[in-house]
């Protein structure tokens, strides 16, 4: 991990209204914690959804090798010490043709343009290819702190990893640089503890328990349609989604 910044000042979260309700850390005062949005954000299939998991530490988002399997903007909460991290997982940035894919995308740089640090994967296997280079080139126009993140380092040679991180930075100042793999879980602790200092100060937006903010209606229409991507192919039409019609809460046998 390559750190260009030194600590970063401290100030108030302009998201906590749109939050909810500000729920202080536990054994903590305001002053003493911290609490930021964190936008994932690449191209398809690179790693973002996988990555929420690895840094909340449980499923939270659905995972599938077919691209663009997140359509809509989910957050994932992990707590580390004494902030709150609120991740963004967005849909993969790409040339959008239909007014869907049109849709997904500026969901996807709205999210970049609320959250108080852009988290940018690369796929380490792809490289800078050229839609890693179209969402750098946008990224120029975001004020906001960046941090590289290239993934799936197991699978590629050190030196190309350090070639993409030498070729990234000489095109944004990022003011870290990560190499993980999401899928294992290697690098992501230092991505955690990095972020945990740098977010702003202030009061934690959501209870010390929560892992995400979507209802576990919506969860279980998640997980089921992510089922159905890993088990239908031809078959399954694009535009598929899924309706929770009832909801039953059993005890545990």
């Amino acid at each position: 991990m390559v750190d260009r910044r030194g600590p970063r000042s401290a100030h108030a979260s302009s998201r906590a209204q749109a939050a909810g309700d500000v729920v202080p850390a536990k054994g903590g005062g305001a002053a003493q914690t911290r609490c930021g949005f964190i936008a994932l954000i690449g191209a398809p299939n690179v790693g973002k959804s996988t990555l929420i998991n690895a840094l909340v530490g449980t499923k939270v988002a659905i995972v599938s090798h077919k691209v663009q399997t997140t359509r809509a903007l989910l957050r994932g909460i992990a707590t580390a010490d004494g902030a709150q991290l609120v991740f963004i997982d967005t849909p993969g940035i790409f040339a959008p043709k239909r007014r869907l894919d049109r849709a997904m995308v500026a969901n996807a740089w709205a999210g970049v343009h609320d959250a108080d640090i852009a988290g940018v994967l690369i796929d380490a296997k792809r490289g800078l290819d050229e839609e890693a280079d179209a969402i750098l080139d946008r990224l120029a126009e975001v004020g906001r702190p960046k941090i590289l993140l290239i993934n799936k380092v197991d699978l590629v040679e050190k030196s190309a990893l350090l070639a993409i991180a030498k070729a990234a930075n000489a095109r944004l100042p990022f003011a870290a640089t990560f190499m993980i793999s999401a899928l294992t879980g290697d690098g992501v602790a230092d991505v955690k503890r990095w972020l945990a200092e740098h977010v702003p100060e202030g009061p934690w937006h959501y209870p010390e328990d929560q892992i995400t903010d979507a209802p576990l209606r919506q969860l279980a229409a998640e997980i089921t349609r992510e089922k159905l991507y890993l088990r239908l192919h031809q078959e399954l039409p694009y535009q598929s989604t899924v309706e929770t019609e009832l909801w039953r809460a059993r005890e545990s046998a």
